[in-house]
């Protein structure tokens, strides 16, 4: 004889009949006290329950946590992490450079400035809506991409962050109420008089020859050596990454690990600097030198709540009863800022 049903169907029959009895047989709904949360959508595809769905979002936390750990992350080497445990961190300190001095009488005191530079904590979040059909239909793929592109955004948020501080860099205020790259921050000379002194340039990155590399990144390594602190004394600034974007990538590395420069003539950069490039830095110009060996960095990243995995998985939930959508993502706490104008140099490279 042929058969008409499968296996697999006579079970989905033998659940449906079951869920039917549930539903409307008073006797076995009283034996049945979870009834609400357990009993089962039956489908052509899939049984829809509590269990269903929770082991769905665990599978979809493992992809996002495999996707978080395995994305690429640069920002670390251009920033400090600071942690946050309040709604905004106050960044007066900036505002002083602390340097040993001989002790004689009393004690200096390097207090902080009257004015305040203050970072406030912002929300993120990344969001995906699982359709409860799909469940049914055991129609799942589609879901692993996007939970592996929610794990690669959140491991990178600390890159969109910092990325959009070197963005801004020239255009963006810093603790002492000057942008971070200006060409006018105020300092106090040894002589008690208040000076200004530039870290930004206009000169373009140049491989091109000896005279040019020295006008462009000799000028801007030779800049950030002397700057020095409130008493006069060289704050020992050691240059030690170019930071660029892809338009710039190519002359960056050039002048970076040539023995040669376009001239022939010999390149006394090379091996100076470690070349970062990011694609996320917009200007096909600007460039930037900044010095990372120090224990404050050029750019802070202000981490409040790190990205961690969220999920709506109650099937009581008014997204699930009202539209048939489920819900994951990723949520974080965090926000950027400026550290040590010192530390930099930047030019928009207007000038050939």
């Amino acid at each position: 004889m042929k058969r008409i049903f499968s296996y697999r169907n006579l079970a989905y029959l033998a659940m449906a009949v079951v869920a039917t009895l549930i539903a409307f047989h008073p006797a076995a709904q009283e034996m049945m006290p979870d009834r609400i949360d357990g009993l089962s959508i039956i489908c052509a595809g899939m049984l829809v329950n509590k269990e269903t769905v929770a082991n769905l979002f665990i599978s979809l936390k493992t992809t996002f946590n495999n996707a978080f750990n395995a994305a690429p992350s640069v920002w670390e080497k251009i920033a400090m992490k600071v942690p946050s445990t309040t709604g905004q961190n106050d960044y007066a300190w900036l505002s002083k450079f602390p340097r040993m001095r001989k002790w004689i009488g009393e004690k200096t005191i390097k207090s902080l400035e009257a004015s305040k530079y203050t970072i406030v904590n912002d929300d993120f979040e990344a969001t995906v809506e699982v359709d409860r059909n799909d469940i049914d239909d055991d129609n799942l793929g589609i879901y692993a991409p996007q939970a592996q592109m929610a794990g690669e955004s959140a491991k990178q948020l600390p890159d969109e962050i910092v990325m959009d501080l070197v963005n801004g860099a020239m255009t963006s205020r810093c603790f002492d109420g000057q942008y971070f790259i200006d060409s006018n921050h105020p300092v106090k000379l040894a002589d008690g008089t208040v000076g200004v002194v530039s870290n930004k340039g206009t000169k373009a990155l140049s491989a091109a020859s000896q005279v040019a590399a020295i006008a462009s990144f000799g000028a801007a390594r030779a800049a950030m050596r002397k700057f020095k602190d409130d008493e006069g004394r060289p704050l020992n600034i050691t240059p030690n990454v170019l930071l660029v974007g892809p338009g710039l990538g190519d002359i960056a590395r050039l002048l970076m690990t040539n023995d040669r420069l376009d001239d022939g003539k010999a390149n006394p950069y090379k091996n100076t600097a470690e070349v970062v490039e990011d694609a996320r830095i917009t200007s096909d110009t600007a460039w930037f030198l900044l010095d990372t060996t120090k224990p404050v960095k050029p750019f802070i990243y202000q981490e409040r709540k790190a990205p961690v995995f969220v999920q709506q998985t109650d099937p009581q939930a008014d997204d699930v009863f009202d539209r048939k959508k489920f819900k994951f993502g990723a949520e974080a706490r965090a926000a950027g800022g400026y550290g040590f104008w010192q530390l930099a140099y930047g030019s928009d490279g207007t000038v050939p």
